[in-house]
């Protein structure tokens, strides 16, 4: 990886798109600790110093530590994250949205906007919801402290009109990432945001034992090693083309082959999944915390060392990553593209036999992905209830969704930049030989 950024820097465009990249990033921090208009930032800081439960800590985790600080940001990548994932599951229900992602280029930006429309409709919900919970007391139940100058519904509006605002901009960020920075742009902020609240956790970890912090890093370097050798396998499934003449030229009689990976699913399960067990807590939370059914949410799911909760957390992670796996690689798509450009498996007849082996095979492959996912995501839970440490599991850092989300943002990061550093060089040498020649 150091390889690969010295060699990027060496090359004056790539060193331009890297260096914009990290100027947006500052920027997007600069406003997730900037405070919203109207929000007590004193008060603010002193519940959080003083509460920790599961609320808090998956709101500082998915947010970077700015939705509870009510800032200009505070929303994060949250909406447009969800809204993606909303429109890719509804593009399986709608034949229009079906048809849209058909059409290419062109399609696809129509599928875009709507994405854009939805993540502003839910920004508008979070943020009524969030603000609604700071100005009724319920984000930090155990703090009396007002966390707004001033409860008039005036105050509310302003607040939630600057956190809808802040992403929309947010969401230009990530489009001016992705188009005149080093790509990824969503996925490079919400990388941030989950970096960002690193030291927050260490400095928990480190007053409460420093030789568990030290035994914690240990197993952190062990466990992100697990994450890359998972993130990098697959099933290659050899793929031959037979050799077909257009016009005079004889095309095909190649072969290569198809990449199926173990997690073919990638973050988004863990991600749906913890917003899920998210919902009850937040509701709970939204209607006092009273009756029946709030004390048996506050019993079961909101601490994760309970059964109910490690439970329900499994198995919503395999059966969410069956289900998107589904509906993102479509076997019998794929055979007939195969098939139309002459392409077929060794030993399979190409047509519905080669979507029924794909099908087959990635059924394989996904058992074990979500699994991985799964027992990743319950790592920390698991080691920590061992350990009888339920305030250093709620600290640590090493979190199934944490891990998942640095290594494979910074895998496809790095390899997208390595792609672009062989394309200068490439051109480069071409260069030179057509001025030789």
């Amino acid at each position: 990886m150091l390889t690969v950024l010295i060699r990027a820097f060496r090359v004056p465009d790539i060193r331009k798109k890297i260096l914009f990249t990290l100027a947006l990033i500052v920027l997007f921090r600069f406003g997730q600790i900037l405070p919203a208009p109207g929000v007590n930032l004193v008060a603010v800081q002193e519940c959080l110093r003083g509460s920790r439960n599961g609320l808090v800590d998956m709101l500082q985790l998915f947010s970077g530590g700015a939705m509870l600080k009510l800032s200009v940001f505070a929303l994060g990548v949250v909406p447009y994250i969800t809204a993606g994932i909303v429109i890719q599951l509804l593009t399986v229900v709608i034949p229009r949205l079906e048809a849209l992602r058909k059409e290419g280029r062109q399609g696809q930006a129509k599928i875009t906007q709507y994405t854009r429309y939805l993540t502003v409709a839910l920004a508008l919900l979070q943020a009524g919801t969030v603000v609604s919970l700071a100005r009724a007391g319920q984000i930090f139940p155990t703090c009396d402290r007002r966390l707004l100058h001033d409860q008039s519904p005036l105050t509310v509006v302003v607040i939630v009109t600057t956190m809808v605002a802040g992403t929309s901009v947010i969401m230009w960020l990530g489009e001016l990432i992705t188009d005149r920075g080093i790509g990824n742009g969503m996925s490079i902020l919400i990388f941030t945001q989950v970096v960002a609240a690193f030291p927050s956790y260490m400095s928990n970890i480190f007053l409460l034992s420093p030789v568990a912090l030290a035994a914690m890093l240990l197993a952190g370097v062990f466990l992100v090693a697990a994450v890359v050798f998972m993130e990098q396998a697959q099933r290659r499934v050899p793929v031959q083309y037979a050799k077909r003449m257009v016009g005079r030229r004889m095309y095909g009689g190649t072969s290569t082959y198809l990449p199926l990976k173990v997690n073919q699913a990638g973050i988004v399960p863990v991600i749906f999944t913890s917003s899920l067990l998210f919902l009850p807590q937040l509701a709970a939370q939204f209607t006092g915390g009273t009756g029946p059914v709030a004390e048996w949410i506050a019993r079961h799911l909101v601490s994760g060392d309970d059964p109910v909760y490690m439970t329900a957390y499994l198995l919503l992670v395999v059966a969410f990553t069956y289900f998107y796996v589904s509906i993102t690689f479509n076997p019998v798509e794929v055979a007939d593209t195969m098939k139309r450009f002459g392409g077929f498996v060794p030993g399979v007849r190409p047509g519905r036999p080669t979507a029924e082996y794909l099908r087959y095979t990635l059924s394989r492959l996904t058992a074990p992905g979500a699994l991985y996912l799964g027992t990743l995501s319950l790592i920390p839970i698991v080691a920590f209830v061992m350990l009888r440490d339920p305030a250093t599991q709620q600290s640590f850092p090493f979190g199934g969704t944490t891990v998942l989300i640095m290594v494979g943002v910074g895998l496809d990061t790095v390899k997208q930049i390595e792609a672009q550093v062989e394309q200068r060089t490439y051109a480069g040498f071409l260069k030179e030989s057509s001025a030789r020649t």
